[in-house]
């Protein structure tokens, strides 16, 4: 093996040593002022790196790339303002508008709308796919316009993307008659975890190819997504969602699409386990580096 031993690798995503943008490029977003339930993922960011260090020692299994080895750099944590959610919404924007290909660690949800306000601007109306235990499309939350709850709703409503090329994984928590049926008047495909764990990955994986087409796609992983067994490290768990594998294979099989950026959200450090949060969210975005670079 080459290289330093993994403790020892740098503490940036995949230990690189760049700073300046990047064909792919890292950037961490340290906000939570929008969670609805336990804070705690502005720290998720410095967490997710760390557990990155473990993915640096050889190439993807499947794919044949070593993510750790492209054109990548990691920029540090984008700009937030304290305690003020338009400011910081409008303060990502800014950051992430001159990035070419993104790779954003949260953070909360919340910070998603703006990386897509920031995107669509260049691509138009995307495409997306969102793992997540919840829709997501609740118009406020609390009382506040802007929520981690919320970032959806105002995406589709602000036409950032094409609700009829969106799909939601993992779907299983609590939720509103008004706002399901809402989301699916949309236009949005809605699969939820038992959906999920009764197809398989590679039956819904045909399916997202199919519901995205060839259209520019963001991908926006709620690391909620996968049940709390997998990620117990996260500010609102529901129980019953994927495992990790699950997910890791849906992934695996969504090559040859338009993929544009990314983000990895929600990893609540404060209440992880061993490090097993932090790196399932590592590995998500590795995975997503295998997928974009690898062969189509």
């Amino acid at each position: 093996m080459a290289g330093p031993p993994t403790f020892a690798v740098p503490p940036t995503f995949l230990g690189t040593a760049r700073r300046d943008p990047a064909a792919f490029t890292v950037a961490g977003i340290p906000f939570d002022a929008g969670t609805t339930n336990r804070a705690g993922a502005r720290d998720g960011p410095h967490a997710i790196r760390r557990a990155s260090r473990m993915l640096v020692d050889g190439a993807h299994p499947t794919a044949w790339v070593d993510p750790a080895t492209l054109d990548l750099a990691d920029i540090g944590d984008f700009p937030v303002a304290l305690g003020d959610i338009p400011a910081t919404l409008a303060a990502i924007e800014r950051a992430a508008a001159p990035v070419p290909h993104l790779i954003a660690l949260g953070g909360e949800h919340g910070v998603t709308l703006a990386l897509l306000r920031a995107l669509a601007r260049r691509t138009g109306p995307l495409a997306l796919v969102q793992f997540d235990a919840h829709v997501d499309t609740w118009p406020d939350g609390f009382g506040q316009k802007f929520s981690h709850g919320s970032v959806f709703h105002h995406a589709i409503t602000e036409g950032l993307v094409e609700p009829c090329r969106m799909v939601q994984l993992g779907i299983r928590s609590p939720v509103q008659r008004e706002v399901w049926d809402w989301t699916l008047g949309q236009g949005v495909t809605v699969l939820t975890a038992q959906a999920v764990h009764e197809s398989g990955p590679a039956a819904i994986a045909a399916l997202v190819r199919e519901v995205v087409g060839h259209a520019p796609a963001y991908l926006s992983f709620d690391i909620d997504a996968l049940d709390p067994a997998f990620a117990p490290g996260t500010g609102t768990p529901e129980i019953g969602g994927l495992a990790s594998w699950q997910a890791q294979a849906i992934l695996r099989g969504l090559c040859g699409l338009a993929w544009a950026g990314m983000d990895v959200v929600e990893v609540a450090p404060a209440y992880d386990v061993a490090e097993i949060t932090a790196l399932a969210a590592a590995t998500m975005a590795w995975e997503y580096l295998a997928l974009v670079a690898g062969p189509r």
